[in-house]
């Protein structure tokens, strides 16, 4: 029970921290360095007899009694008592309080609040990056520190009120015509800056190709006429093909026949053409006629040999037997 009783009061005491940072960390006023802020206490019927009294921190900043000031500037106090601060730096953060006790001492009204200050934006990068796979375009608005920031975007000199984020993503069909984009930065101390315009220049997605049936239709008979022509083509080119092999293979078999017919020697002369055309040197009696029919003959043979190998080759016809000369009677000298 004892242990339980610790548990609870270590988590309630861990809740309760948690509570006061928290509230110490939330800020009520934000101010930029440099610049004067108000602080917006109004107390409504301040006599100069009320005594009024600022505290930056549980510090006194401006302590009044009875219409004369002993701590700060009477300038910095505004009729109903707020209080003015100047030149404000990092410094100048933290909690602020503000109270008015009457002439017996007893606290009237009080204001409590707590000034955060923050530095100046500086101006903002708008730069962006074409993503063909998801067909979009990236939009990235950089900044040193962005870290509290409020981001805004405007397309075409218009206010996209749903963007909010560093980044923005349109795609790509939205970019057909020219868009124009700026982003803006601000801070919750009022302080704005504002990005140079940006004109992406990213390539659409290719449009879909679509067909209708006519131009199916005349793809194909196209490509069935084309297949049908080579075809064509291709038998001619085989005809013409086997036509010159066929020449050539002729041409080579008569080259080879006249080739055997060339060196074919010539056959013995048969016993037959022998005793038809017996030898002029065996004739005791030969004339000078027969002398020359002998001399001659050789060479006509060498001559017409091709003509006789024809003649061999039909088979030798037995040419006529010639008559035998008569020789005429001598006449006596006398």
């Amino acid at each position: 029970m004892a242990s339980f009783a610790a548990t609870l009061g270590v988590i309630i005491l861990s809740g309760f921290i948690d509570l006061t940072a928290a509230n110490k960390d939330t800020c009520d006023l934000h101010a930029l360095v440099g610049q004067s802020l108000t602080l917006p206490s109004v107390f409504k019927g301040l006599a100069n007899s009320d005594v009024l009294r600022w505290t930056h921190n549980s510090t006194i900043i401006l302590y009044r009694d009875k219409g004369k000031v002993t701590v700060g500037k009477s300038t910095d106090i505004s009729a109903t008592g707020s209080l003015l601060l100047k030149n404000l730096k990092f410094s100048s953060a933290g909690a602020y309080q503000g109270d008015v006790l009457n002439s017996t001492g007893t606290l009237v009204k009080t204001w409590t609040g707590r000034l955060c200050m923050m530095d100046k934006v500086s101006k903002p990068q708008l730069t962006y990056m074409c993503d063909p796979k998801s067909s979009a375009v990236n939009l990235n608005c950089h900044v040193a520190n962005p870290q509290g920031l409020v981001f805004s975007w405007t397309l075409n000199e218009k206010t996209l009120t749903s963007e909010t984020r560093q980044t923005l993503s349109i795609s790509l069909a939205q970019l057909q015509a020219e868009r124009s984009f700026s982003c803006s930065v601000a801070n919750k101390a009022s302080s704005k800056e504002k990005s140079d315009t940006v004109r992406p220049t990213c390539k659409g997605p290719p449009p879909p190709v679509c067909f209708t049936s006519k131009t199916v239709v005349a793809l194909l008979a196209g490509g069935a006429g084309l297949i049908l022509f080579l075809l064509i083509i291709i038998i001619g080119l085989c005809c013409c093909h086997i036509r010159i092999k066929t020449q050539m293979r002729r041409r080579d078999e008569g080259e080879m026949r006249m080739l055997s017919l060339n060196k074919r020697e010539p056959d013995s002369i048969s016993p037959e053409y022998e005793t038809m055309h017996p030898n002029v040197d065996s004739t005791p009696n030969s004339s000078p006629g027969d002398c020359y029919m002998t001399v001659t003959q050789p060479e006509a043979q060498t001559e017409n040999r091709p003509a006789q190998l024809a003649t061999a080759a039909e088979g030798l016809r037995p040419s006529p037997v010639p008559k035998p000369r008569t020789k005429s009677p001598q006449t006596p000298n006398i």
